[in-house]
């Protein structure tokens, strides 16, 4: 085991996403990982039912107590429900992991398209968690909240990530998945380049904490001192392959089957 991905987020009680899903996706890439858990949600595979939010000194302690004993090869952040909770995390981690990789996966619009975060979390996250940004991770949703305009095709997403980077997230992997179509491309903008994955779409229900999973499974493979492109690579893999492979339970957006393994 190699890689210490220290993960802030909010826990999905179904296992399906969120921390629950970070901590198998990192485990899958034999990483360790530890949490900083920024709200607790009643959640199944048929939606978020219920949400208890941390007081924001106690996910600053977490990060704390484990940055300050265990350490951190790799951070990745996921739900920060609240402006407050994003200027305190993002100072802690500016404090106590400066020069940390960081990826950030901006939970701001549920897979039904529902918004999760208000506007003044929204700039928060804008202005304050991107710029520090090793890799920014958005669907198409998030996208559009975040550039400011819609992101409908392929020229779209280009424009998109150019514009995220201008904000100064230091590379961006724009998720194709939801485009139309029975392809799925994912670009991903760093270094002055873009590199272009495309796959035959995977006709599957069971797509439940697919963003979360693959921007843990990227970063436990930048604490193992992968490059961003293999990084990627390895952990769009590991996602087809727990999609491809989920075990099929609940009755809405179901969980992936986070036991499989891929090759570096």
């Amino acid at each position: 085991m190699k890689g210490r991905v220290l993960i802030v987020a909010g826990s999905d009680s179904g296992g399906g996403a969120g921390i629950q899903a970070d901590i198998k996706a990192v485990i899958a890439m034999n990483g360790f990982a530890a949490t900083a858990i920024t709200a607790l949600t009643a959640q199944n595979t048929e939606g978020v039912h219920g949400v208890v939010p941390v007081d924001p000194a106690f996910i600053v302690q977490q990060i704390e107590v484990v940055l300050g004993d265990i350490g951190a090869d790799a951070l990745k952040t996921g739900m920060l429900h609240s402006a407050e909770v994003i200027d305190t995390v993002v100072a802690a981690l500016a404090k106590h992991a400066p020069g940390v990789p960081l990826v950030v996966d901006p939970v701001m619009v549920a897979k039904g398209g529902h918004r999760l975060l208000l506007t003044e979390a929204e700039t928060a996250l804008r202005d304050r968690l991107l710029p520090m940004a090793t890799l920014l991770t958005p669907n198409l949703p998030e996208a559009e909240v975040l550039a400011g305009f819609p992101v409908r095709n392929e020229a779209d997403m280009r424009r998109a990530a150019e514009t995220l980077i201008g904000l100064g997230a230091k590379a961006v992997l724009m998720k194709g998945g939801h485009l139309a179509g029975d392809r799925v491309i994912d670009l991903l903008f760093h270094d002055g380049q873009v590199d272009r994955f495309e796959d035959a779409r995977i006709d599957s229900r069971s797509t439940h904490g697919t963003g979360c999973t693959l921007a843990s499974a990227i970063a436990a493979g930048l604490a193992q001192k992968m490059s961003l492109r293999d990084a990627v690579a390895r952990a769009r893999a590991y996602v087809r392959e727990a999609i491809a492979t989920a075990p099929g339970y609940g009755h809405g957006h179901g969980p992936l089957n986070h036991a499989v393994t891929v090759r570096s």
